[in-house]
C-alpha cells in the first residue's frame, strides 16, 4: 500500500522543515547583517574552543541519550514542554550573550542537553522507543543535521546525505551500546559517532557564536540567537522522525522516492 494523501502531506511539511534555509540565514533575517560580520570579530582561538565545547557537548549528550532518555516521561506531540525548553535554552542564551567565548564550554554542553530533552519528545511523539539504544542516538543524530561537513560527497546534498554520511557510525554506535550495557566514551565505535556529529554540528555551533560575537547582538540578541539555535534542531526533529515514522509503515525506499518528487 502506497503512502495516503495524508502521509504525503506530512512527508511534505518534513522536507521543507529538512531542507530549509539553515541557522545562519534565521539568524541574519534577525540581526539584520550576515554573520560572517561576526566571524571577522571572533579572537584568533574561537575555533579551537568551539571544537572543544562541540566535543564535551556531543559526549554530555551521548551520556543524557544513553542513560537517562528512555527514563524520561513525556507526553504525545506536547508543545508546552518545548515551549519550556526554548525559555530555558533562551536563558543560557542570554549568559552567553553578554559573556562572549569564554561561557561556550558551559553553555552549549546545557543548551545542548536541553534541546535534547526536547528532541527526545519529539521522536516519542512520532512513535519512538526511546527504550531502545538506536532510537536514542538518532535523538543524537538530529544534531548533526543542516550543517553540511566538507567531506559530503557533492553530488547529493541535504537530508538523506547527511543521513547516508552518518549511517555507519549510528548504527555500530548502537551495536555496542545494546551488548555492553554501558559506554565508554574511549570505544573505537563511541568516538566514530562522536567525531562524525561533532563535525556538523560545529559548523552551526560556528554560526551560532560568530553572531553573538556582534558587538549589538549582546544578553538579549544571545538569548534570541539561542531560541533560534534550538528552534532549529525542534525542526530538524520533527522533519527527521516524521520521515522515520512514514518509513516504518512504507519503507524506507518508497519514502525517499516520494521525498523527491515532492
Amino acid at each position: 500500500m502506497g503512502l495516503t494523501a495524508a502521509d504525503i502531506e506530512d512527508l511534505r511539511r518534513a522536507r521543507a522543515l529538512l531542507e530549509n534555509p539553515g541557522l545562519a540565514a534565521r539568524i541574519s533575517d534577525v540581526v539584520g547583517s550576515p554573520i560572517e560580520r561576526g566571524f571577522g570579530m571572533l579572537p584568533k582561538s574561537w575555533n579551537a574552543a568551539v571544537m572543544n565545547a562541540t566535543r564535551k557537548a556531543i559526549e554530555t549528550a551521548l551520556d543524557v541519550a544513553l542513560r537517562t532518555l528512555d527514563r524520561e516521561r513525556t507526553e504525545t506531540r506536547s508543545t508546552t514542554s518545548n515551549r519550556w525548553h526554548k525559555l530555558a535554552v533562551g536563558t543560557t542564551g542570554a549568559a552567553g550573550g553578554a559573556l562572549g567565548l569564554a561561557a561556550l564550554a558551559i553553555e552549549l554542553p546545557l543548551s545542548t542537553t536541553i534541546m535534547l530533552r526536547s528532541i527526545a519528545e519529539i521522536a516519542r511523539s512520532e512513535g519512538e522507543d526511546l527504550g531502545s539504544a538506536e532510537a536514542r542516538l538518532q535523538c543524537v543524530q538530529v544534531l548533526a543535521l543542516g550543517g553540511k561537513s566538507g567531506h559530503d560527497d557533492a553530488a547529493e546534498t541535504g537530508y538523506f546525505a547527511a543521513r547516508a554520511a552518518m549511517a555507519k557510525a549510528v548504527s555500530e554506535a548502537a551495536r555496542y551500546a545494546a551488548q555492553q550495557g554501558a559506554i565508554s566514551r574511549g570505544a573505537p565505535a563511541i568516538v566514530q559517532l562522536i567525531t562524525q556529529i561533532a563535525s556538523r554540528f560545529s559548523i552551526t555551533v560556528s554560526q551560532k557564536v560568530a553572531a553573538q560575537a556582534v558587538p549589538v547582538v549582546g544578553a538579549l540578541g544571545g538569548a534570541v540567537i539561542n531560541t533560534l539555535f534550538i528552534d532549529h534542531f525542534q525542526d530538524m526533529a520533527r522533519g527527521h522522525f516524521t520521515v522515520r515514522r512514514l518509513e516504518r509503515v512504507h519503507g524506507a525506499d518508497e519514502v525517499r522516492l516520494v521525498y523527491k518528487e515532492r
